[in-house]
């Protein structure tokens, strides 16, 4: 049997229990809005740690210019002529 939802005064839409525990969402999920024919369907989207993934981009540039044995006063230069300093 399906649960009626209710939206508050806030706008916000209470995923059932049961519902809510087969699919092991957090408080911090996010969800798309997707316009279907009869409604409005919401898809739990995955949104990467953007921390997570710069902090791992800067650890292999940093191995790569050490292999590359580029000085940090190299990259210092480069990056004020690259603003035009």
């Amino acid at each position: 049997m399906e649960e009626l939802v209710k939206m508050s005064e806030k706008g916000q839409l209470v995923v059932p229990q049961k519902n809510n525990q087969k699919e092991g969402f957090r408080a911090s999920d996010r969800f798309v809005a997707i316009e279907v024919k009869d409604g409005i369907l919401f898809k739990r989207v995955e949104i990467p740690h953007v921390k997570i993934e710069f902090a791992s981009l800067s650890k292999e540039i940093r191995a790569h210019l050490k292999k590359q044995k580029i000085k940090q006063s190299e990259v210092d230069g480069a990056i004020k002529w690259a603003r035009g300093k």
